[in-house]
């Protein structure tokens, strides 16, 4: 696989992105699919605080505490997913690299993707990482289906680049090659996504140009859309070009799927952080640009065959 990954808004024009704000409605609690905290995080130490570069940084509370507590949807290889009990994948490994440059340890707790702004908002947790695009709708707090403001809107620092795939079954039975293809067909993906934004946006584009909507099934992961897809009830996945370009390549030995046409709407992935955390926004940028500095952030994504997808600078805020 060479890519980059990324799940995005469902707001037109808004893929990164992500992996393209999600709708906030009202005040409620992340409950998503059952917390799964990664248990090999632990509370980080005195010691490893002390010899941590960037340390002094961090916001006094966490410093103390040892822990940086991230909402993820940890069901999106490869950039996060569970295995033997712990949380994996190319977020996991950059998380652990940011924590040796801050002396402490980051615990991955799991959650549905589209409420994981309110969890951050409602505090269950104090940063996001779950291959989320940094979007202008995001960072505003705009329901990106309605245009309405309907949160604070949060930060994000960029750490990575990825675009939209399309996936189908192997062998392409249904001849699918670019999202005008979709028109008419039934497409499976990932509720809240900016995937789901940009397969609205083809539907309405499909019915202005004469042609039949799309008939999007959304389904709270990932995996549950792929399934649908390998069963034959959708002719697609509308997927970040890592995940889908990994799917391709694992799935069934390689047998179940394979990606189609050029990337759509590439744009940047970022850690969300509360505007209201500013310190906590500066630590990790200031740690993710020492990674990218001293090569731990190059041989994560070389491990994971994303190299496509890297950036030379950790940016605030760089979405459009």
């Amino acid at each position: 696989m060479t890519a980059s990954t990324n799940r995005r808004p469902t707001a037109a024009h808004s893929r990164l992105a992500a992996v393209g704000a999600i709708a906030v409605a009202g005040a409620l609690l992340l409950t998503g699919c059952g917390d799964q905290t990664d248990k090999g995080s632990g509370s980080g130490t005195a010691d490893a605080t002390a010899t941590a570069p960037l340390a002094d940084k961090l916001p006094e509370d966490i410093r103390k505490a040892g822990v940086i507590k991230v909402g993820s949807d940890i069901a999106y290889p490869p950039v996060e997913y569970m295995q033997s009990g712990k949380a994996v994948g190319i977020d996991p490994d950059l998380a652990e690299a940011l924590g040796k440059q801050l002396g402490v340890k980051f615990q991955f707790q799991n959650g549905k993707f589209d409420q994981l702004i309110v969890g951050l908002q409602s505090k269950r947790f104090n940063v996001i990482m779950s291959a989320m695009s940094d979007t202008k709708d995001r960072q505003n707090g705009i329901d990106s289906d309605t245009g309405k403001k309907v949160g604070d809107g949060i930060d994000f620092v960029d750490y990575f680049t990825a675009g939209t795939s399309i996936l189908v079954q192997k062998g392409n039975p249904k001849g699918i090659k670019s999202l005008d293809d979709l028109c008419g067909q039934v497409v499976a993906l990932q509720r809240g996504t900016t995937s789901e934004g940009i397969a609205k946006e083809q539907s309405k584009k499909c019915t202005q140009d004469g042609k039949k909507a799309i008939t999007l099934q959304r389904f709270d992961t990932d995996p549950e859309a792929l399934l649908r897809l390998k069963q034959g009830a959708s002719v697609a996945d509308l997927n970040d070009f890592p995940v889908a370009a990994y799917n391709a390549k694992t799935s069934g030995g390689g047998n179940d799927f394979e990606v189609v046409g050029e990337q759509i709407e590439a744009g940047p992935y970022g850690i969300g952080v509360s505007k209201a955390n500013t310190e906590l926004r500066d630590a990790l940028q200031a740690a993710m640009n020492a990674i990218i500095k001293n090569g731990e952030y190059e041989k994560i994504l070389k491990k994971w065959n994303v190299t496509d997808g890297a950036v030379t600078e950790a940016k605030i805020n760089g979405g459009s």
